[in-house]
């Protein structure tokens, strides 16, 4: 308001407020001298002024048509140029301005809109549970003739907008039926959504009033996919009947990409990120190793490239149903977490409860025997030449390469427990999670993670833990092994925490058995949701 203030203070006055003081003085003579006084000093005070310059430039904005969207599909090429622009932005500083320009939430969208061929109003969507919905009246495709008895051939959007703004108590449609109604049946997918959502912050979404928000892990009954962009959802369990929109799998991978170069443009790197924390991974045979793009290679645990080819999954959505327990047929058990951490501890504690229900397999390993190990205990030792053999021949389901041996299990291993009536408990390196997680195996993946530094530290000292990173020294952590431990870890829930089915935080050793005993019972007993390619 202070600039409208200004303008008054300097006798440049609103045109419709001189045109009134200029009546006034041409009516001095015909008027009561005290009235036309009044009035005069009335119309030429600040504030006067300055609330009809805010009136007259909220009136105008509201008027602006330019704000809506010319095209249905403004948003797509909306996105679309936002990623020719990102890599360029470094180059060019008018590119970096366009950039950034174009992200802010000037773009809005509607249940409706014009017909790109015929230039008629339609509907554009119909939410699923809705009162446009219930009452089945309406439907996606049908052409708006009248609202509240007022006509709408030949007008915008943004002016059906206005004229349901200023509109109170019943609205009323007349509305010409499409020639083929669009199913709105709602669709019996359902989906683990892998990423936060908060529509309130999304510039893009059409109506944020409609917006569904999630978290990761939430299971999402997809109700409708007609829109390319933009899906109806509720959550799954949710007694509420309406549906909320959210982005599309395709769209929101988009925005990932779009997301990543941005982040590698600017030199930037997210927490957890490849980018951040894969620099220099333990045991990596050139720690130098920048990350690159995705390329054929053998499979070599804990390497920089490795972590970088897997982080070209764009985790999104996954199909999901429920996969119910089968009698004598149990999910093998699988945990994986940072070296260190203790998921070789609980998995050896879980295997003593009860031995004849739950098994481990013995790995196989090239590498040399230790002093104090017993073959077929720790490991089986083979040569390299007969486990690259077995390996040719498909007989691991899960096999790599970590400072220059080859660990693996064997399959037949895991299918004589599995046959046997016994749950199968298995600790992998995390990255053999892509050859494990089949349709197969339908195993049940659980996240060992380290507590934060100073209870990591205080637990494990307390315990006397000997330190897993050094083959020939019985001995403590050290501080730089329990931050390499929390590094690891998050290098693992970026990567692969989207794969897992559950996690346990072991700060006490006890309380972490304990939740992993319940889970292995939850396995065996309750059905849970599993890639939906499982339950056939």
């Amino acid at each position: 308001m202070t600039a409208a203030v200004m303008a008054a203070s300097d006798g440049s006055y609103d045109p419709v407020i001189s045109k009134l003081i200029t009546s006034l003085k041409e009516a001095d003579s015909l008027s009561d001298e005290q009235d036309l006084g009044f009035l005069q000093n009335l119309l030429q005070s600040k504030e006067l002024n300055a609330l009809v310059n805010v009136h007259s430039k909220v009136a105008k904005i509201n008027k602006d048509d330019r704000i809506a969207p010319l095209l249905s599909a403004s948003m797509q090429v909306l996105l679309e140029v936002l990623e020719l622009l990102a890599p360029r932005c470094h180059i060019s500083p008018l590119c970096k301005e366009v950039f950034h320009l174009l992200q802010t939430p000037h773009l809005q969208g509607a249940t409706i809109k014009t017909d790109e061929e015929t230039g008629k109003i339609i509907i554009a969507r119909i939410m699923h549970g809705g009162a446009a919905d219930r009452s089945g009246l309406i439907h996606v495709g049908d052409e708006v003739i009248e609202v509240n008895n007022i006509n709408v051939e030949g007008k915008t959007p943004s002016d059906v907008l206005s004229i349901l703004q200023n509109s109170e108590g019943t609205i009323t449609f007349k509305l010409v039926p499409s020639d083929g109604k669009l199913d709105q049946r709602e669709s019996k997918v359902r989906v683990k959504a892998y990423f936060d959502y908060e529509p309130e912050n999304d510039p893009y979404i059409p109506c944020k009033e409609a917006g569904l928000g999630f978290g990761p892990g939430d299971i999402l009954h997809i109700v409708s996919q007609d829109d390319s962009y933009w899906w109806q959802a509720r959550k799954e369990g949710e007694k509420t009947t309406r549906a909320g929109l959210i982005p599309s799998r395709a769209l929101q991978e988009r925005r990932i990409l779009h997301d990543r170069t941005q982040k590698e443009t600017n030199g930037e790197a997210k927490k957890g990120s490849c980018a951040s924390i894969c620099s220099t991974p333990p045991g990596s045979p050139n720690p130098n190793i920048p990350c690159r793009g995705p390329k054929t290679k053998k499979i070599m645990y804990d390497t920089a490239e490795n972590d970088d080819f897997d982080r070209e999954m764009i985790a999104t959505y996954e199909e999901v149903a429920k996969l119910y327990p089968r009698p004598g047929v149990y999910r093998p058990i699988v945990l994986i977490g940072a070296p260190g951490v203790g998921r070789n501890e609980l998995k050896r504690r879980l295997v003593a409860r009860d031995p004849e229900r739950y098994k481990s397999c013995v790995p196989y390993t090239t590498r040399p025997m230790r002093p104090g190990e017993v073959a077929g205990r720790e490991y089986l030792f083979v040569s390299r030449e007969k486990m690259e053999s077995d390996i040719a021949n498909g007989k691991f389901i899960e096999y790599g390469e970590y400072k220059g041996h080859l660990y693996g299990t064997s399959a037949e291993s895991v299918k004589t427990i599995v046959n046997a009536s016994c749950v199968c408990v298995l600790s992998p390196h995390y990255q053999a999670l892509k050859s494990l997680r089949t349709a197969q195996l339908k195993p049940y993946i659980v996240h060992i993670r380290p507590p934060p530094f100073d209870q990591l530290k205080q637990t494990r000292t307390k315990a006397r833990a000997r330190s897993t990173f050094d083959e020939t020294n019985s001995r403590g952590f050290t501080d730089e092994e329990f931050n390499e431990m929390i590094k690891s870890d998050e290098r693992i829930n970026f990567l692969y925490g989207h794969f897992c089915d559950d996690e346990i935080v072991n700060g006490d050793l006890t309380e972490a058995f304990e939740k992993l005993v319940h889970l292995a019972n939850k396995s065996e007993t309750e059905p849970l949701w599993a890639p939906a390619s499982w339950v056939q």
